[in-house]
């Protein structure tokens, strides 16, 4: 898999938001992707040095859409990063 192809998006929300402040960032990811490739992604992508990498499975949801209609969320693999004290990535700054 090329690195590139690890790293699909940024997951911003309240709670990755608050560990934002702990040199901590969550992706969604390709479900393929191992943490060895998430964290030379992440190394790669922004020049940081990376600590650890927790990856964890989603699992697919099921939802409504007014009254009858059913929608399938799909499953999907986010990663914590933990980045060295001093590093931090700009992209997230101010979101």
């Amino acid at each position: 898999m090329h690195i590139y192809e690890v790293l699909k998006r940024p997951v911003m929300t309240e709670k990755s938001g608050r560990i934002g402040g702990q040199s901590q960032y969550v992706f969604e990811v390709d479900r393929r992707a191992n943490r060895v490739q998430v964290k030379q992604a992440v190394e790669r992508a922004f020049n940081v040095t990376v600590v650890n990498v927790n990856v964890m499975n989603v699992p697919p949801k099921m939802g409504h859409f007014g009254r009858r209609a059913v929608v399938k969320q799909p499953a999907w693999k986010k990663a914590v990063v933990t980045l060295a004290p001093g590093n931090r990535i700009e992209f997230f700054e101010g979101v």
